[in-house]
């Protein structure tokens, strides 16, 4: 990890930092609270660790998954995501060239 925490993730198991959920905006300027309630929504983590059967990620990257099925692990007083590769939706990173979904089928 960044902050040299010694863990290794095995497999195809991510380690994974939840984007904070603050209010957000609709594209006509409307503030929408973090406390509305939404339609079942996907969340954006950043990958902080990975293992060493992942193919598609790498430490940085941001992930799309669903917030059901992660299962969630306390490091040195933070919160984590644990979650497997194949549960993944989407990828975002600046190394992903055009042409390519980032999606992990």
């Amino acid at each position: 990890m960044a902050d040299g925490l010694p863990i290794r993730m095995l497999h195809d198991r991510l380690l994974v930092s939840i984007d904070p959920e603050g209010d957000r905006r609709s594209t006509g300027g409307i503030v929408i609270p973090a406390t509305a309630q939404l339609g079942h929504r996907l969340s954006w983590a950043r990958v902080e660790a990975v293992g060493s059967s992942v193919r598609t990620v790498q430490i940085g990257d941001r992930v799309l998954f669903d917030p059901d099925e992660r299962a969630e692990v306390e490091v040195r007083g933070k919160d984590f995501i644990l979650l497997r590769e194949r549960d993944l939706h989407a990828v975002a990173a600046e190394r992903i060239d055009d042409g390519q979904t980032g999606l992990y089928l």
